[in-house]
């Protein structure tokens, strides 16, 4: 059975369990013990708010304002403002959305300007004609009333999931680089093992991270503009516009802007076997379904790595851990001893790692907490550079926090 973001509902115990495009039975796995991190910090998690549908995403504009937007899988934004859920939604798509196992409204990206132009930019999957879209749109805030978004939508790009129209592997994440450049993330369109090739397939963005240029006045006729120094120019429209291949589904990528040059980092959910974290980079490509992580997939064995790059870090699924969340590099100030570390963890288990490179450039995983089984849905990180983990099972959104300070 393919594990992808499959939603189950036990009758008697009313109890979702979530599975981010893993692989297997969604039975809760026997964990073993954390361990305890190799440097004595101790973390826990303070509740920010609750009283969220499945939560998915967590995101703050930079405005000035202490508000943290949630974006629910069912089509809505909740607005959190000064630790109150306010009751009204900033904006609700529900109309338009397909929700439901992997699919839904999954991500939201504010425009790095949007202060002043209040543009923002949403995530979501709809079917037409029965064929299911990934649809990438443009909204904005509205003139009358901060709290609420206009309900106009202008559609930036439309990828269809074909040719086998399959459900799952709509793992997304958007963001603005310090280039200015928008980049989003797409799943292979699912099935066990990439059905349709689509990861390797250098003419669909199914299985590929794009980037756009949403500022720049396009082409009559056109949404957004090709980068003159995206890497496939050469590649047909819209393929013109990936810049990294190879992607099964890449659940959550985020930008350190803390190093120079900026890195990018993408947690990129595995098949049966392995999970990976990637640093992408212009063209690369990240071998599914060649590979699963470091692992020959297809074929099982003998695989070639030539032009592939490998990941930072993988982990197999032998303790349960099945299913990666992606986070954000931690560069916040109430947590000093975890300044440079990527901070990231396992929907299934509910683990949450921290991971950095030792004094000879590897990159260890340190344990940091435990969230509980299916919870883990997604990070958010706030203008200061705290972090925040969305708890699915619980509808909540928690603060990280060091034990003993205020």
């Amino acid at each position: 059975m393919e594990r992808g973001l499959l939603l189950r509902l036990a009758a008697a115990a009313l109890i979702a369990i979530f599975v981010w495009g893993c692989q297997g039975t969604s039975s809760a796995p026997t964990l073993p013990p954390v361990t305890p991190p190799p440097v004595p910090l101790q973390l826990e998690l303070l509740t920010v708010a609750t009283g969220f549908a499945s939560p998915v995403d967590l995101q703050q504009p930079s405005d000035g304002t202490p508000r943290l937007f949630v974006v629910e899988q069912a089509g809505r934004i909740r607005i959190v403002q000064n630790g109150t859920l306010l009751a009204t939604p900033y904006l609700d798509i529900t109309s338009k959305v397909e929700s439901g196992g992997e699919e839904g409204l999954l991500g939201l990206v504010f425009h790095p300007r949007f202060s002043q132009n209040g543009r923002f930019f949403v995530h979501y999957t709809r079917r037409v004609a029965g064929v299911i879209q990934h649809v990438i749109a443009e909204y904005a805030q509205s003139s009358a009333n901060p709290n609420l978004a206009s309900t106009t939508e202008r559609i930036i790009l439309i990828v269809p999931k074909t040719p086998t129209n399959q459900s799952n592997h709509n793992a997304d994440q958007m963001a603005f680089g310090s280039d200015g450049m928008f980049y989003a993330g797409f799943g292979d369109g699912g099935g066990g093992g990439d059905t349709d090739n689509n990861a390797q397939n250098p003419n669909t963005l199914l299985g590929k991270l794009i980037r756009l240029d949403v500022d720049t006045t396009p082409p009559a006729g056109q949404s957004y503009v090709v980068p003159p120094d995206n890497p496939f120019l050469s590649r047909p429209a819209p393929a013109n516009t990936i810049w990294a291949d190879g992607l099964r589904n890449p659940w959550r990528f985020s930008f350190d802007f803390g190093v120079s040059p900026v890195r990018l980092i993408l947690a990129d959910v595995g098949q049966g076997a392995w999970e990976e974290v990637d640093i992408v980079t212009r063209g690369g490509n990240y071998g599914w379904r060649i590979m699963e992580g470091t692992h020959c997939f297809n074929p099982a064995s003998g695989c070639s790595t030539t032009g592939l790059t490998l990941p930072i870090f993988e982990y197999s699924h032998a303790q349960g851990d099945d299913s990666v969340t992606g986070g954000y590099v931690y560069r916040g100030t109430r947590i000093p001893q975890l300044a440079g570390t990527y901070v990231f963890g396992d929907f299934i288990s509910g683990r949450i790692w921290g991971l950095a490179q030792d004094a000879q450039g590897v990159w260890v995983r340190s344990d940091l907490l435990q969230l509980g089984i299916n919870t883990v849905s997604s990070f958010g990180r706030d203008q200061a550079g705290e972090l925040y983990v969305l708890n699915y099972g619980t509808g909540s959104v928690l603060r990280f926090h060091q034990v003993g300070t205020p």
